[in-house]
């Protein structure tokens, strides 16, 4: 209760109160009524992970080693107490199984931890990762999402048979407490040494009933060739080409490194955009917007969505602001518009009222379109914090739309061919004479080649 109301009002959460780490793992359903909990093998783990933390570090007496959910996600304030401890933790640890990137609840708890280190990595402008995964059971790489593909981690310190049998394994069968106890404290070590190096700050909880899955939707949570795709797109000057009297302190070589939210953050949006897409289960493409001008074409089926990331100082070219009106014209309803706006700017500040209607005359039609997916999206994103927050929802958006304008293709090595009649009584391929004459009588006509047969397959389709 302490570290919720310090959130709520506010307050700076002390570094003790803050847990080591944060369990994820998939609750495993009881097999019969009245059967064992095989979530308790999990629970022991824990509370191994916590001696060892305790162990290893200076942490007082009674304070949070670690968080582990041991209720199904369900009751009064689960999703309050969640968002705290995944606002506040240091360290996201979640247990690979199959069946945990099968669950939208472990894909929500991944993207929101994953959110704040994206952030971090924003205000420091450095790789920020305080992920460690563990093995409950091995998953082939095949079966990975991308988040979890793209996680740089070295299971072989943690054991051989760790590798093969995964935590689960080594817990239940006889003869391997050894290398149960190995693991777990290489893995506590880690643990201990990520919390230390990294000192992830604690953020204000997200509502977790909003948070998307960072595994994607059922159906696209695999990597592959087949993965999802999507092109993140910026309309923005660069130092060279910037509006007479515009400070060049928010621009770099290119639009891909126009950076709003300095002095804030360290990192362009469009490489924070990036990174948050990634955790989506996307796999992305970027691109400034003056070198895809001449290049996009409406009347082609969509390859993938697209996110048009726009900065309102850029319409103050005039052959600029010509290239974007003409694409607005374009019906490309698969491309969404974030527009980052700092109102900490000073020059932002006080040209607002002006560019913002600049910007609605040379995009009317993406603009209304922008605010149907997302308001806030359209009207001004203020922060990088809300920008992370809104993201979703037009990458989501984004999706549907494409889904809709996209060309359908066969499946793989799929050869469209002639529907197969029926053979004649004899096995002829000529069918057999009609049992009457065609006549106006039975609703027929010298062109209409129904059958009996073919009445008998509705029937069938019918029941």
């Amino acid at each position: 209760m302490f570290l919720r109301s310090h959130l709520r009002d506010g307050g700076r959460v002390p570094a003790s109160v803050q847990p080591y780490f944060f369990l994820s793992y998939a609750h495993t359903p009881r097999f019969g009524p009245g059967g064992p909990d095989p979530d308790m093998w999990v629970e022991r783990l824990f509370r191994d992970l916590c001696n060892h933390i305790m162990a290893l570090t200076s942490l007082p007496a009674g304070s949070e080693a670690g968080f582990m959910d041991r209720e199904i996600r369900s009751g009064e304030g689960w999703s309050e107490r969640l968002g705290a401890a995944l606002a506040t933790c240091r360290v996201f640890v979640p247990l690979f199984s199959p069946r945990y990137f099968a669950s939208e609840m472990c894909g929500k708890e991944w993207f929101a931890f994953a959110q704040r280190a994206i952030q971090l990595g924003a205000v420091s402008n450095e790789k920020t990762e305080a992920i460690i995964p563990a093995l409950w059971v091995p998953v082939p790489p095949s079966q990975l999402p991308l988040p979890a593909e793209r996680l740089q981690f070295n299971h072989n310190t943690f054991g051989e048979r760790y590798v093969t049998d995964g935590l689960y394994g080594l817990i239940k069968l006889r003869g391997y407490a050894e290398q149960y106890e190995h693991a777990v404290y290489e893995l506590a070590r880690r643990i201990v040494n990520v919390a230390e190096t990294v000192r992830l700050e604690p953020v204000r909880p997200l509502d977790y009933r909003v948070v998307p899955s960072a595994f994607g939707p059922a159906g696209s949570r695999h990597g592959g060739p087949s993965a999802r795709t999507l092109h993140v797109t910026v309309a923005a000057a660069s130092r060279h080409d910037l509006p007479e009297g515009r400070s060049p302190e928010y621009y770099g070589e290119s639009a891909l490194e126009w950076n709003p939210y300095h002095p804030a953050s360290q990192r362009p949006v469009a490489y924070v955009a990036e990174e948050l897409v990634k955790n989506l289960n996307y796999q992305t493409t970027m691109s400034s917007f003056d070198d895809e001008a001449g290049h996009f074409d409406g009347k082609q089926p969509p390859t993938r969505p697209e996110i048009l990331i726009v900065d309102r100082w850029a319409v103050e070219d005039e052959h600029r602001r010509q290239r974007l009106a003409a694409f607005d014209q374009e019906h490309r309803p698969w491309i969404n518009v974030v527009v980052p706006w700092n109102r900490y700017d000073h020059q932002s500040r006080v040209k607002e009222a002006e560019l913002a209607h600049r910007l609605e005359e040379t995009l009317p039609v993406k603009m209304s379109q922008g605010r149907a997916a997302c308001r806030a999206a359209a009207n001004g994103v203020a922060s990088m914090e809300t920008l992370g927050q809104i993201l979703p929802q037009v990458v989501e958006a984004a999706a549907q739309q494409f889904l809709r304008h996209a060309q359908a293709y066969p499946p793989a090595g799929h050869t469209p061919t002639e529907r197969r009649r029926l053979l004649g009584p004899m096995g002829m391929s000529d069918p057999p004479p009609a049992p009457f004459p065609p006549t106006a009588q039975h609703g027929t006509d010298a062109g209409n080649d129904s059958t009996d047969t073919d009445r008998g397959d509705a029937d069938d389709s019918q029941s």
